[in-house]
C-alpha cells in the first residue's frame, strides 16, 4: 500500500471484493432496488422479538449471504470488521458473538460501510489476512428510538429529515479474483460547520463529502469525469444539492456521474422524506446494486463516499453541533476477469 497525497491510499497488490451480501426490510424491498437484495422481510420484526434481534438477524443474514456466494466457511475468514448506529455498536458486537470469527468493532456511522472496506483492503494488501469481511447495518425503529424518538411517538418531522434504512450489507476482501477490484481508499477528515439539527443531516453531512471528493481528486490528480459514477451515501435530496453547489463553487462540476444512495434506493412517492441514511444506506445500495452494475460493464470505475454524522443523544441534548466524516472508496471492473 501507498499514501498518495495526504489522505489516499493505493492498494500496491490486486484486492478483490470477492463477494457480498445484503438483506433488507419492507420499505427497502418496495423501493425500485427491491430486487437486487439477497435477503427481504416484510416487516420491521425480521420473524423476532424485538427491533434490536431483527438488526442482528439482517447482519446475520447479509454475512451468511456473502460467505455462501463466496464458498467460504466462518473457520476460513480472519477478520470480521462491523459496525452499526446503536450505543456500543451491539448489534455488531453481538452478531461477532454468534459467529466467532477475529472480530473487530468501528463505527463511522453512515461511513462504516467505506471504513470497515477500506481497512478490510489494507489487511489482505498487507498480508495480515487473505480474507476480511466487512459488514454494516442499521435499522430505522433502532435508530430511531436512539436518536430521534421512539416509532411508537408519532412525532411529525420536516421535510428535510431522513429516513434510517432497514438493512445490512457485507463484503468479503480478498485477493481471489473477481469481476470487482478495490484499488484506492481516502480517509475522511472530521469536518463541522455548525449544523445542530438532527433532522436535516443531509445538511451537516454534505461539507465532509466535499472536502474528501476534493481530498481524492487532488491526492490523484484526477478529474471528476474520469468516474463513471461518484456517489455519495446518504446525503439524500436536500445535502446532494448543497454537495453540488460546495463543489461547482471549487469547479468541479458533477452531473450525470453523480448520485446518492439514499435517494437511488428509494422512489420519489414512498414516505422517506429526503431520502435514506444509515450505515446500511450506502451498504446495500453498493453491494446490492452498484457492485451488480460493475459486474455487467455498465460502471467500470466508481467513487462511493459513505458519509457518517458523529453525533450522539447525549451531544444534541447538550446543544453541540454535529461533527461529520466521509470515507470514500474506489471499485473498478477487472476486464481480465472472465464472467461466472
Amino acid at each position: 500500500m501507498k499514501l498518495k497525497g495526504k489522505q489516499t491510499w493505493r492498494f500496491e497488490n490486486d484486492i478483490y471484493l470477492s463477494s457480498c451480501g445484503t438483506a433488507v426490510g419492507p420499505i427497502e424491498m418496495e423501493g425500485p432496488l427491491g430486487k437486487m437484495f439477497d435477503k427481504t422481510y416484510d416487516n420491521l420484526y425480521c420473524g423476532e422479538e424485538n427491533w434490536e434481534l431483527a438488526e442482528r438477524k439482517l447482519m446475520t443474514d447479509a454475512i451468511e449471504s456473502c460467505l455462501k456466494k463466496a464458498h467460504k466457511k466462518k473457520s476460513q475468514i480472519d477478520f470480521l470488521l462491523a459496525g452499526d448506529l446503536l450505543n456500543q455498536i451491539v448489534t455488531s458486537n453481538y452478531v461477532a458473538r454468534e459467529m466467532e470469527i477475529p472480530f473487530l468493532g468501528m463505527f463511522g456511522a453512515c461511513s462504516t460501510s467505506m471504513e470497515t472496506l477500506a481497512l478490510g483492503a489494507v489487511l489482505v494488501d498487507g498480508g495480515y489476512a487473505s480474507n476480511v469481511v466487512a459488514a454494516a447495518s442499521s435499522h430505522n425503529a433502532t435508530a430511531e428510538r436512539q436518536f430521534r424518538y421512539p416509532t411508537e411517538y408519532g412525532g411529525q418531522k420536516p421535510d428535510s429529515a431522513t429516513f434510517t434504512v432497514t438493512g445490512a450489507g457485507a463484503a468479503l476482501v480478498s485477493r481471489e479474483k473477481s469481476k470487482i477490484k478495490i484499488t484506492e481508499a481516502t480517509i475522511g477528515k472530521v469536518v463541522d460547520l455548525g449544523v445542530n439539527n438532527p433532522f436535516d443531516m443531509g445538511s451537516a453531512m454534505a461539507p465532509a463529502a466535499h472536502d474528501t471528493i476534493l481530498a481524492h481528486l487532488r491526492d490523484t490528480g484526477r478529474d471528476a469525469s474520469e468516474y463513471d459514477l461518484i456517489v455519495t451515501g446518504d446525503l439524500s435530496r436536500v445535502g446532494s444539492t448543497i454537495l453540488l453547489k460546495l463543489l461547482e463553487d471549487e469547479g468541479v462540476h458533477l452531473q450525470n456521474n453523480f448520485s446518492d444512495c439514499g435517494v437511488m434506493i428509494y422512489s420519489p412517492d414512498q414516505p422517506v422524506f429526503a431520502g435514506g441514511s444509515g450505515c446500511a444506506c450506502s451498504a446495500v445500495v453498493t453491494y446490492g446494486h452498484l457492485v451488480e452494475e460493475i459486474k455487467n460493464g455498465h460502471l467500470k470505475k466508481i467513487f462511493v463516499v459513505a458519509t457518517g454524522a458523529l453525533l450522539s443523544p447525549l451531544m444534541i441534548q447538550q446543544k453541540e453541533t454535529i461533527p461529520c466524516i466521509a470515507h470514500g472508496v474506489v471499485l473498478e471492473l477487472d476486464e481480465g476477469v472472465p464472467n461466472g
